[in-house]
């Protein structure tokens, strides 16, 4: 569970570059394509709030078994945004 935490907390920091570089990409172009990646990466910021909060809160209700699930998830999600960085930056 801490580290699905940790997890989700790199995710959000990583979320925050990527729709800081959309938001400079927005700035120059006036395109609409970043207009909807900042959108997308804000669900995906949501997304990760809300599980952090829902670990928190709901720590006793979740079984031992699904947490290296959520784990997983969270680092599949993390390797998705870092690669999605990595294209965005070149």
């Amino acid at each position: 569970m801490t580290i699905s935490t940790i997890v989700s907390g790199l995710n959000m920091i990583v979320l925050g570059v990527l729709i800081g570089v959309f938001a400079k990409i927005y700035q120059k172009t006036k395109a609409q394509l970043p207009l909807g990646m900042i959108f997308f990466a804000g669900l995906l910021f949501l997304h990760n709030i809300i599980g952090v909060y829902a670990y928190f809160s709901m720590m006793e209700l979740y079984a031992a078994a699904l947490l290296p699930y959520l784990l997983a998830v969270h680092i599949a999600e993390f390797a998705g945004i870092l690669i999605f960085l990595k294209i965005t930056l070149q």
